[in-house]
């Protein structure tokens, strides 16, 4: 065994297991267990699996993106200093105080690709996993050889899904399926970087060069999900759509409810909130206003007299 695929044993392990368990549950209901809408749905519920083990990542990634949205004047400061030199020596000061500047404030440029890192050993272990199902190779765990047989043989709308369009000899609804997927692997991309960078981002991290890399990304990740397209499985593609939508749905979310300071969504949602209080405070005078019992006025009391002042009071 290599070294990519001891470091895959154990992943293809928990794949392999999350995806006899959902098939498992699928033909428990009386689904056909050789049919592709089965392994696709088992798939569904390994991105869903995995996807929530991920949500530790997801919400430490927001926190260094507020922290790096922080750093980013010190950031620009610093390559305005060394802007325009291109010696050597420049260089390596400027990338001497940046990794400084991201020590002293414990920030990390790279966490936001986290999430993103680790799924890539899960695409290439689902793809072994399927490239073993193709030739009916027993797994590395719980797909024992019917199952893998089962797996690489099922068809899903007329399309296996072991197959890509680079292996697919011309098959029409391989080709049709694998291009559908593309374009919408694309467009739900392009969407959620759009509400990134539209919605989510404070003018000082629009002028910052952070925000040119991502409006780069906008436009390269489509080229990225043709080459995906062409050469991956249909399997690994489901994968990679179903990641998508839920990245989507989870980023729309966030800003929604946890916005960057600053930004067009925490302003939108600052006017949300201040409406919905409002409404509130209306509907409280109006109609939950308690009546509030008058106190009763406090009377001065009469002090009492000396006896003896009321005899000089008789005498006079």
């Amino acid at each position: 065994m290599d070294i990519i695929g001891t470091v895959l044993w154990p992943i293809k392990w928990v794949i392999e297991a999350i995806l006899v368990a959902f098939h498992w549950v699928f033909t428990s209901i009386g689904m056909n267990g050789d049919d592709g809408t089965t392994w696709v749905l088992s798939i569904v519920g390994l991105v869903l699996v995995v996807r929530a083990a991920l949500i530790p990542i997801f919400v430490r990634q927001i926190k260094s993106q507020r922290r790096m949205l922080e750093v980013a004047p010190q950031l620009k400061k610093i390559q305005d200093k060394y802007k325009g030199k291109k010696d050597q020596f420049s260089r390596e000061a400027m990338s001497r105080e940046t990794m400084e500047m991201y020590k002293k404030t414990g920030t990390n440029p790279l966490s936001s690709c986290l999430p993103l890192l680790l799924q890539m050993p899960i695409f290439f272990g689902l793809f072994s996993v399927l490239q073993n199902a193709q030739h009916e190779g027993i797994g590395v765990g719980l797909l024992t050889k019917g199952l893998s047989h089962s797996f690489g043989e099922s068809v899903f709308l007329g399309a296996p899904l072991k197959l890509a369009i680079s292996t697919a000899d011309g098959s029409v609804p391989v080709i049709v399926i694998a291009s559908i997927m593309v374009v919408l692997m694309t467009a739900s991309q392009f969407i959620t970087q759009l509400q990134i960078m539209s919605k989510n981002q404070s003018p000082e991290m629009k002028s910052s060069p952070m925000y040119k890399q991502q409006r780069m990304l906008l436009y390269v990740l489509p080229f990225i999900f043709l080459f995906s397209g062409f050469t991956f499985p249909l399997g690994v593609m489901f994968y990679w759509l179903v990641s998508n939508f839920w990245t989507m749905a989870q980023q729309f979310i966030v800003i929604r409810n946890m916005p960057t300071p600053g930004s067009e969504a925490a302003l939108a949602r600052e006017a949300r909130l201040a409406k919905k209080g409002q409404r509130r405070g209306i509907t409280i005078i109006e109609d939950e206003a308690p009546e509030v019992p008058e106190e009763p006025k406090a009377t001065q009391r009469a002090q009492p007299v000396n006896p003896k002042n009321r005899k000089k009071k008789k005498k006079r």
